[in-house]
């Protein structure tokens, strides 16, 4: 069976997260490749994004701050196919309260076989890939057999 595949175009819809201890390092990359990302469609949890959206001068959509619910905004919209790419400055030296939200994020974002970067180094490789700027088709996995696990064999319809 073939697997669903997802078109992502060229310009991509990116949602950047930093937690506090990164959010320098995000202003930092965003402003060295300010060029690059002007050219997509940015998207940021709500500290996140308000600081790109002023060191770049660029619209950013923004969710809720992480903790108060912009990592799970944005995980569900990985989910709904309305964000392509991730870039999520994360802090391993430091506990987070909203771990379990962290954890859902970067579990959605392999879930559904988006690109996703969680350091700067990788980031940067991932924004320079000639596959940022061109039309590109992702396999997403078919989840149809999960979905329909507990479904009566008797009962038609769609869970």
């Amino acid at each position: 069976m073939l697997k669903p595949v997802r078109k992502l175009p060229g310009e991509k819809r990116i949602a950047l997260v930093a937690h506090d201890n990164k959010k320098n390092e995000m202003i930092e990359w965003a402003i060295y490749n300010k060029t690059a990302l002007a050219q997509h469609r940015l998207f940021g949890t709500g500290t996140t994004g308000t600081l790109v959206e002023e060191a770049l001068g660029q619209t950013v959509t923004k969710f809720l701050s992480g903790p108060l619910g912009g990592d799970q905004q944005i995980g569900a919209s990985i989910a709904e196919g309305k964000i392509d790419v991730l870039i999520f400055f994360w802090d391993p030296m430091e506990a987070q309260p909203h771990d379990p939200d962290i954890k859902a994020l970067l579990r959605l974002a392999v879930a559904w076989n988006i690109p996703f970067a969680c350091d700067r180094a990788t980031a940067d490789f991932l924004l320079t890939s000639p596959l940022m700027f061109s039309d590109y088709e992702i396999m997403t996995p078919d989840y149809s057999v999960y979905n329909k696990r507990l479904q009566n064999p008797s009962d038609t319809t769609t869970l």
